[in-house]
C-alpha cells in the first residue's frame, strides 16, 4: 500500500463521518413533508418523526455491519450485489434504486417551486410551479456538466447555513411556544395516522447510508463506522423532533394543513414576522435546490456504477467527472417528467415507498451474509419487518387517499426495473462484473469530495 493510500485510510474520523451522515439526512425533506405528514398525524408530527427514526435505526445497524465488513465507496449498490450475488435481484434493485433517487429529486424540485410560489406576492397557476421545478432541474444539470467539483463545495456551505437557521428558529420559537396546542386541537387519524406519517417521513432519513461510503477512508471502519452512523441518526432524530414540536406549538393545526407544502416558512413568520418568513424560505430554497443538485450528480454516478457492473448500457459507464453525460441527461429528463405529472404529495409518498423497499431489501439480503458481517439475525429480521410494515401502511394510505396514479406508477417502476434488467441481460448476455479487486481498482479513479452521495458513490450529499 502506497503512502497516499495509507493517508486516505485514516483521512475520515468519527466526527467527520458523523457530519457526513447529518448532512446526508437533514435537509429538503424537512422543509417539504412536515405539513403533509400533519394531515394524518395531527399534532403528533414529532412522534411520527420519532417512529420513522426508530425504524431507520435497525436499517442503520444493517448498513453499519455491511460497511464495516465491506469498506468501500460503493454503498447500497455494492451491498445489494454482495448480498444477492450476480443475478436479476441485485440488478433489478439497483435499477429501481436509480429511479428512486429520481423520484426524490422530483420531490425536492416540487418543494423548491412551492416555496418560490409562496414567496411571490401574487397568485400563480399550477403550470407555473411545474415550470419552476423543471427549470431548476435544467439549470442544475448545466451546473453538473460545467463543473462537478462545485457540487461538493456548495453542499458544505449549504449545510452550515441550514443548521444555523434551524437552530435560530428553535431558539426563537421556544419563547413563543404554546404547549396547550397539543390538548386544545384535534385532528389526524390517531395511532394509525401517526404510522402513516412515519412512513411518509421515512424519506427524511434516507441519507444515513452515505456514511458507509466513507468506510474505505477510515483507519478502523469496524469500530468507527457504527459509532458515526448511530451518532448521526441520533442528532437528526433530535433535530426533527424538536423542530416538529416547535411548529405545532407556534401554529394552529388548521394553519399547518393550509400551508402543507411550506409549513416551516410560515412557522418562521409566526415566530419572527416577515423576517422569519423570508429567512426560513431562503433556507428552504437552498435545501431543496442543493438536494436536487447533489442527487442529480449522485444518480448520474449511480448510473456509472450499475453500467460498469453490467446492469445498464455501457454508454452510461462514465461518471460525471469523466465527461459522461448519458446518466446525467437521463436522470434529469426523468426527474422533469415526475415533476410535471405528479404533485408534491405523490412524489413524497413514492420516494418513501421506494426507499423502504431498497433498505428493506438490503437487510433481507444481509441475512445471507450475516456470518461474514457478524450481524445478529434478529436485528436484521426486525429491520425487514419494520420496513415492510411501514411500506404496507404507506401503500394502503396511498391507495385510499391519493390518486391511483401514485401507487400504480411506483408498482410499474418496480416491476419495470426487474423487467428491464432481465431483458437487457438476455439481449446482451452481460452479467455483473464485480469483485473485491475490481472494486479497489474502480475506487482509485473516483474523486473524493467533502460530502458523500446517496448510498452509491462518493460525491455531494442528497437530502
Amino acid at each position: 500500500m502506497g503512502e497516499q493510500q495509507k493517508r486516505a485510510r485514516g483521512s475520515i474520523g468519527v466526527t467527520a463521518a458523523t457530519a457526513i451522515g447529518v448532512g446526508g439526512m437533514m435537509g429538503a425533506g424537512l422543509y417539504t413533508l412536515v405539513g403533509l405528514a400533519a394531515e394524518s398525524a395531527g399534532v403528533w408530527i414529532a412522534v411520527a418523526f420519532l417512529v420513522g427514526g426508530l425504524v431507520s435505526l435497525f436499517s442503520v445497524y444493517s448498513y453499519a455491519k455491511l460497511g464495516a465488513r465491506y469498506p468501500s465507496r460503493g454503498g447500497a449498490a455494492e451491498f445489494l450485489i454482495r448480498c444477492f450475488g450476480d443475478g436479476i435481484v441485485a440488478g433489478g434493485l439497483n435499477v429501481f434504486q436509480f429511479v428512486g433517487w429520481i423520484i426524490a429529486m422530483a420531490l425536492y424540485a416540487s418543494g423548491f417551486s412551492g416555496y418560490v410560489q409562496h414567496l411571490l406576492p401574487w397568485e400563480t397557476d399550477a403550470w407555473v410551479g411545474k415550470a419552476i421545478g423543471v427549470g431548476l432541474v435544467v439549470v442544475l444539470m448545466g451546473v453538473n456538466v460545467i463543473g462537478s467539483k462545485l457540487v461538493g463545495t456548495s453542499e458544505m456551505v449549504v449545510i452550515a447555513i441550514e443548521l444555523a437557521i434551524i437552530i435560530g428558529f428553535v431558539v426563537a420559537a421556544s419563547f413563543k411556544a404554546e404547549p396547550g396546542n397539543f390538548t386544545s386541537q384535534h385532528g389526524g387519524d390517531g395511532l394509525i395516522g401517526i404510522l402513516f406519517a412515519a412512513g411518509l417521513l421515512y424519506v427524511t432519513y434516507e441519507g444515513f447510508g452515505v456514511v458507509t461510503n466513507s468506510a474505505g477512508d477510515m483507519a478502523n471502519p469496524k469500530k468507527q463506522l457504527p459509532r458515526a452512523m448511530y451518532q448521526a441518526l441520533a442528532i437528526v432524530i433530535v433535530v426533527y423532533v424538536v423542530v416538529a414540536l416547535m411548529i405545532v406549538m407556534v401554529m394552529s393545526l388548521h394553519d399547518v394543513d393550509a400551508n402543507a407544502g411550506h409549513v416551516l416558512s410560515d412557522a418562521g413568520r409566526a415566530v419572527l414576522g416577515e423576517v422569519g418568513f423570508i429567512v426560513i424560505s431562503a433556507a428552504a430554497l437552498l435545501a431543496t435546490a442543493s438536494g436536487v443538485n447533489a442527487t442529480l450528480y449522485g444518480d448520474a454516478n449511480l448510473a456509472f456504477t450499475v453500467a460498469k457492473n453490467g446492469e445498464l448500457p455501457s454508454d452510461f459507464a462514465r461518471g460525471v467527472w469523466r465527461s459522461g453525460t448519458w446518466g446525467l441527461f437521463g436522470a434529469a429528463l426523468l426527474t422533469c417528467l415526475f415533476v410535471v405529472f405528479f404533485p408534491l404529495a405523490s412524489v413524497g409518498q413514492m420516494a418513501s415507498l421506494a426507499f423502504l423497499i431498497v433498505y428493506g431489501a438490503v437487510s433481507l439480503g444481509h441475512l445471507r451474509v450475516r456470518k461474514e458481517t457478524e450481524a445478529k439475525a434478529w436485528l436484521l429480521v426486525t429491520a425487514v419487518v419494520l420496513n415492510l410494515v411501514l411500506f404496507a401502511l404507506l401503500l394502503y394510505y396511498s391507495i385510499t387517499s391519493s390518486p391511483a396514479s401514485t401507487w400504480i406508477t411506483l408498482i410499474v417502476v418496480l416491476v419495470g426495473s426487474f423487467a428491464v434488467e432481465a431483458i437487457y441481460r438476455k439481449v446482451t448476455g452481460r452479467h455483473l462484473r464485480i469483485s473485491p479487486q475490481s472494486l479497489q481498482a474502480e475506487q482509485k479513479v473516483l474523486p473524493h469530495y467533502p460530502k458523500a452521495t446517496p448510498p452509491v458513490l462518493p460525491a455531494a450529499t442528497p437530502r
